[in-house]
C-alpha cells in the first residue's frame, strides 16, 4: 500500500500514484509599531495541503473505480485519516480537489491512459467521523457496482 485516504487504498495497482506534493504554511503576524521594523508573531498552524498524482491503465488493469470513489469522497466533503504506506499518520484531510486527463481512447471512450491528481486539505475531525468511515465503507460497495 503507498497510502490510505481513509478506507480507500491506493497501491501500484490498480490505483495508483507516482509523486505526492506537500505545502505547507505557519500563520506569522505582523504588528505595527512606531519607529522599529514590524515584530512578527507566530499565531498557529496554516494550511497544509497535499496532492497525489500519478496515472492509471483502466483497460489493462481497472483503476477507474477507484477514482470515482475518490469524487464521491469529494462530493460528500468527507473528512478522512491519511495514512502513508509505513504507517505515518498526516492527520485528517478533506478533498478539495480532483483533475484527470485521459489519453489514448478506445472505441467505446474508455482510454489507456489517465492521469490524474488529487488535492487535499488538512482539516479537523468531526464527531461522526466513525460514521463517515462506515459510510465510506459502503460506498466502495455501490461505487462496484
Amino acid at each position: 500500500m503507498l497510502y490510505m485516504l481513509g478506507t480507500l487504498s491506493i497501491d501500484t495497482r490498480p490505483f495508483s500514484i507516482d509523486t505526492m506534493e506537500r505545502q505547507a504554511t505557519a500563520s506569522i503576524v505582523s504588528k505595527p509599531v512606531i519607529g522599529a521594523l514590524p515584530p512578527k508573531e507566530f499565531t498557529g498552524e496554516g494550511e497544509d495541503e497535499i496532492t497525489l498524482s500519478g496515472q492509471i491503465l483502466p483497460v489493462r488493469i481497472g483503476g477507474l473505480d477507484e477514482l470515482e470513489i475518490a469524487h464521491q469522497m469529494r462530493r460528500a466533503g468527507a473528512r478522512f485519516p491519511l495514512m502513508r504506506g509505513d504507517g505515518y499518520r498526516y492527520g485528517w484531510f478533506a478533498i478539495t480537489s480532483i483533475t484527470e486527463s485521459h489519453s489514448e481512447l478506445t472505441r467505446t471512450g474508455v482510454p489507456f491512459v489517465v492521469k490524474h491528481s488529487i488535492t487535499m486539505i488538512k482539516t479537523e475531525p468531526d464527531a461522526g467521523a466513525g460514521q463517515q468511515i462506515i459510510q465510506g465503507l459502503l460506498s466502495l460497495f455501490n461505487a462496484l457496482h
